[in-house]
């Protein structure tokens, strides 16, 4: 069976990231991870007239560079997958109106880099696409006037609060042999341990990725040493220390082995709060850095947990709980000869 355990798929065929394409904001274009990303932007608006039509362009930017990169045209596409954090996922969707490919539209929060990329690949290995693109995207100012208050109010945050990603990730997946392959995907459960602080991300989502890293190490029969890297995506420096004692106390020890793409996005003196969040913090992350230390054969093993908090501000305006969820994707750098 592809199923293995309560919540991992196996995928049986030769699954492989053919390539991506990322685009990024100022604030992320001046972190450490900037020679990573393919286009970068000297402004919050990307030259647009406002900030929803910058993440448009951001996502498009990172799908037309994805596909690229390996000479295809939206027509080699069998299935478009795609969300972001706006209402109604305006942005995927005023993206797939410009192309004539099958569209699934998918929400998980921050999580949806990891959705894609599962879903993806399962259509794949199932025999029902040759070709599947997977892409997600956030930008600072977008979020920041849909779930808190505009960045103009001017409003003070406390340390706990997580600093939006600008960005968009884009990567197609096939059976063709490409740079890196997906072998396993774990899908999470939703969790609420009732946080009500929507700035206070990372205590709202540590539970979700522990219980999916749990999860996925039981249906795998493995430990953390079995990976060079089990990276979170939005959880930053609040979430990071809650996970890794959660998974502390089953018996799991990822001090050696974890870090957080929310984390590694910014430089330690960039007025970021807690750290990085936003459907594009584990897609540019993951699609750029991550990516390019397997193919270099830095990393050889890689589980990509990326984490979502699934609140709407009229639910947090009702004072209801913040529920999450974390998907896990297996990267791998290619074997000799495989």
């Amino acid at each position: 069976m592809r199923l293995v355990g309560k919540q991992t798929w196996i995928f049986e065929n030769n699954l492989y990231i053919n390539a991506t394409g990322t685009a990024v904001g100022p604030k992320e274009a001046l972190g450490p991870l900037r020679e990573t990303f393919d286009v970068t932007h000297e402004d919050l608006h990307c030259g647009e007239d406002n900030w929803e039509l910058a993440e448009r362009l951001l996502m498009k930017q990172a799908v037309d560079t994805c596909l690229q990169k390996v000479n295809l045209s939206y027509s080699d596409i069998d299935f478009f997958l795609a969300g972001d954090l706006l209402n109604q996922n305006v942005t995927a969707n005023y993206v797939a109106r410009e192309h004539q490919i099958p569209f699934l539209c998918m929400f998980g929060a921050c999580s949806t880099s990891m959705e894609t990329l599962a879903l993806g690949a399962a259509l794949v290995d199932g025999g029902f696409a040759r070709k599947v693109l997977a892409a997600t995207s956030s930008h600072h100012a977008t979020a920041e006037r849909q779930f808190r208050y505009p960045t103009e109010y001017g409003g003070q945050k406390p340390h706990t609060a997580t600093f939006t990603v600008t960005g968009a990730g884009a990567a197609v997946v096939s059976q063709e042999k490409g740079p890196v392959k997906i072998t396993a995907a774990t899908i999470g459960k939703v969790t609420d341990y009732g946080i009500k602080d929507p700035f206070d991300m990372g205590s709202a989502m540590a539970p979700a990725a522990a219980d999916t890293i749990q999860q996925h190490l039981l249906d795998m029969n493995r430990s953390p040493s079995d990976y060079d890297l089990i990276v979170t995506g939005d959880l930053s420096g609040v979430g990071s220390p809650i996970l890794k004692k959660l998974l502390q106390e089953e018996g799991y020890d990822l001090s050696e082995v974890h870090n957080d793409c929310g984390l590694m996005i910014y430089r330690p003196d960039q007025e970021v709060f807690a750290g990085g969040s936003g459907c594009g913090c584990s897609a540019v992350v993951t699609y750029g850095h991550i990516l390019n230390e397997l193919i270099q054969g830095k990393l050889k093993r890689v589980f990509v947990v990326a984490t979502g908090a699934l609140l709407s501000p009229t639910m947090i305006q009702q004072k209801e709980s913040i529920p999450a969820i974390a998907h896990g994707v297996v990267i791998e750098a290619l074997e000799e000869g495989n």
